[in-house]
């Protein structure tokens, strides 16, 4: 069963050109899937499957009060796997034909008022460790760039161009793109790159940027401990990997920027998917979230995009 799973995966990232954190959250959305149906029901190959034993697989899910946007996207990952493979002709007819995916509501993405994004920025200066000069560098840089979590961990040295003050980036689908790093941002990843990297590089021919305790290129979950960790410190509360990437988006809108530049910054495809931030940018306006109105943040969010050829 699990063969069928790995041959579907494949496809995505080749034919669908999905990216790696899709995949990833799918491959493990249809383990779990694989489990349940071993465990609960003792399947044990894909023609055995049945309408009402995907019926009974959301009722679990719900059962163990998952959230429905989460219930939608296992929904979504085992009808495309059943797609698969009734096109293939692995299956004569697809099981999950009539199940339906639970509606998640759309929402738009919180963002931090400019005042708090810089209690946030603050907090790794309060010590002087290898690590704190490095959690400096990525949080100045993540923010003012407006970078996925994703594309922050990805980076190598050879990304940076202070000289010039920019980063090159990969994004969704290897899209590449070429983004200014504002001055405040430039001279805490100089300083990581002239003092805390060094401490924490083990291996002298290590390529990526952020580096963890090991020495060796810092993942997207070590991020969020950080990241975690730094807002508990700040007092602020409901962040996720994601909140930097809105704030500067929402603060940048507030400053006057163009849409469009913002769209290039952020690697979106589709301008449509950046317009949510107008919302966003007049809540934060507007003080909706209870904090008042932002204050300018000195020194950050004000990175452009340099196009590549």
């Amino acid at each position: 069963m699990r063969d069928n799973i790995e041959n579907f995966l494949g496809a995505l990232e080749i034919e669908n050109e999905f990216s790696a954190n899709t995949v990833s959250a799918y491959r493990n959305d249809l383990g779990q899937f694989v489990r349940y149906l071993q465990d609960r029901h003792a399947l044990e190959s894909w023609p055995e499957v049945e309408p009402s034993h995907l019926t009974s697989y959301v009722l679990d899910l719900r059962e163990r009060e998952y959230a429905t946007s989460t219930v939608a996207r296992k929904t979504a990952a085992v009808k495309s796997f059943f797609g698969f493979m009734t096109r293939n002709g692995d299956l004569r007819a697809d099981p999950s034909e009539q199940l339906s995916a639970p509606r998640v509501e759309k929402y738009a993405p919180r963002a931090l008022p400019e005042h708090e994004v810089q209690v946030l920025l603050d907090e790794p200066a309060k010590v002087c460790t290898p690590e704190s000069i490095r959690d400096r560098a990525m949080l100045q840089l993540l923010y003012s760039s407006g970078m996925r979590v994703s594309e922050l961990v990805s980076l190598d040295v050879e990304d940076l161009n202070l000289d010039g003050r920019t980063v090159r980036c990969t994004g969704k689908q290897n899209r590449q793109r070429v983004i200014e790093v504002p001055a405040t941002a430039a001279r805490a990843v100089a300083e990581y790159l002239d003092t805390g990297r060094p401490a924490i590089c083990r291996n002298p021919e290590e390529m990526a940027l952020f580096l963890n305790h090991r020495g060796t290129r810092l993942t997207r979950q070590g991020f969020w401990l950080i990241l975690k960790q730094y807002a508990h410190r700040a007092g602020i509360n409901d962040i996720t990997p994601h909140t930097l990437r809105h704030s500067f988006a929402a603060h940048e809108l507030t400053k006057g920027r163009e849409l469009g530049d913002i769209q290039r910054v952020l690697g979106h495809v589709s301008i449509s998917t950046t317009q949510v931030y107008h919302q966003v940018a007049s809540d934060l306006a507007a003080g909706s979230n209870g904090n008042g109105a932002p204050g300018r943040v000195a020194g950050v969010g004000d990175g452009n995009l340099a196009e590549t050829a």
